[in-house]
């Protein structure tokens, strides 16, 4: 048994379902993804330590540190839980030990250290940094986002099993819907059939100030209330400590209802919006959605491989703008400066569909994109998808009807 599957195995009497450990060969690939990234950035070696990374490495979570040379498989220097076995894999008490522990193995101490900046704090970084003494140091976070920005085919999968499973839990949406109903009810209720269908619950992402519960529900002028969270529209939320997403509101007739919930059902996320309405909408509405719905039509008649994600950007916006939806598009009162996002373990993973972005599509990425309005009076309107960039061009994850669906009371 190799050392990832004793890693595994150590869990796995806790699923009956084996598919939910990637294959060693997989591990592997993103492996030489870190490595490949590694050597490009002059680094030696990397410690990994955060809950993400640790997952995209090894399949697992567990606390401790992945030590990562750019020859060679990892170590796994693990603190809890207890009972790991395996060649690679030593228990320790605290990261002052490793140091020592690759001596024993006849591992120089790595010259250029990267730990992960961006993620862990200063002082855990003072204290690996002292630990090691490094003549140099980089961030692994940079190098660690780069190799996720491309996914593996084990990887891919768990994306299609969760846009499927996605979809059947918005199947559900219309006949949990009753007149009087607030936006935050209905929004528990959505949550409720997503659990059903398997979601895990909490969705991780990426950066400070992203808190954020399974997703949001946006209805009538609230949709266009700034929030201070870098998603896509805000809400004012149900209380001053978590200002986004539903706030009470009653859903009223005239009203569109964005609901846009993530889709973990797997450790890899679809990320997918939907309209609904509370009788009819106005035509300005209607027209804004049909044009949100054109952009897609747009993406997926040119999307492919070497396509700038700055074009991306750049021309929805000008088909916002020359439709008359310009001060609509991306929000009302605050209007995000991206169109879309990479997706996968984290909600906002590489690369960013925004104007200043260098980053190209490469075959094996898989991306969110929304463009959306918000119209006084109505609410929000426009779809979101999860699509992969294939080497013959782009596939389409969320699979579900796109038109606005009026919910009876």
């Amino acid at each position: 048994m190799t050392t990832d599957n004793k890693i595994q195995a150590n869990h796995a009497h806790a699923f009956k379902d084996d598919c939910v450990f990637p294959p060693e060969g997989d591990l592997k690939i993103r492996w030489r993804a870190v490595q490949k990234h590694l050597l490009e950035a002059g680094g030696d070696a990397c410690l990994i330590t955060t809950t993400v990374n640790i997952y995209y490495l090894t399949g697992m979570v567990f606390t401790g540190f992945i030590y990562f040379s750019v020859e060679g498989d990892p170590l796994y220097f693990v603190q809890r839980p207890i009972g790991y076995e395996g060649a690679q894999i030593v228990a320790i008490r605290k990261p002052e030990e490793i140091p020592d522990l690759l001596k024993a193995r006849n591992i120089p101490l790595p010259k250029n250290l990267f730990l992960e900046g961006d993620q862990i704090t200063f002082s855990e970084l003072l204290r690996l940094a002292t630990t090691f003494n490094p003549e140099n140091s980089g961030n692994a976070t940079t190098i660690l986002r780069k190799a996720r920005m491309i996914k593996t085919p084990w990887e891919i999968g768990q994306f299609r099993i969760s846009a499927a499973k996605h979809a059947e839990a918005y199947r559900t949406i219309p006949s949990l819907f009753e007149e009087g109903m607030r936006d935050i009810d209905f929004q528990t209720e959505i949550e409720r059939q997503m659990r059903k269908h398997g979601s895990i619950g909490i969705f991780r992402t990426f950066g400070g100030n992203m808190d954020i519960f399974m997703g949001s529900l946006l209805t009538g002028d609230n949709a266009g209330m700034p929030s201070p969270y870098d998603f896509a529209l805000g809400g004012g939320g149900m209380h001053p400590c978590l200002p986004i997403g539903a706030a009470g509101e009653v859903i009223k007739k005239g009203n569109s209802v964005m609901v846009d919930m993530a889709g973990n059902f797997t450790a890899y996320m679809s990320d997918m919006s939907r309209v609904f309405s509370f009788g009819k909408l106005s035509e300005k509405a209607l027209d804004a959605h049909k044009l949100s719905m054109e952009m897609h039509d747009r993406l997926m008649a040119e999307g492919k491989e070497g396509i700038a994600c700055a074009d991306i950007y750049k021309w929805s916006l000008a088909m916002a703008e020359k439709a008359g939806f310009g001060e609509n598009f991306m929000g009302l009162k605050q209007q995000a400066k991206f169109v879309g996002h990479g997706v996968g373990i984290e909600i906002n993973e590489l690369p960013v569909l925004m104007e200043r972005s260098k980053d190209l599509l490469q075959s094996g990425c898989v991306f969110a994109f929304e463009p959306k309005f918000v119209l006084p009076g109505t609410g929000a309107v426009g779809n979101e998808n999860t699509y992969l960039i294939t080497e013959t061009g782009i596939e389409k994850l969320t699979v579900l009807a796109e038109e606005i669906i009026e919910l009876i009371g």
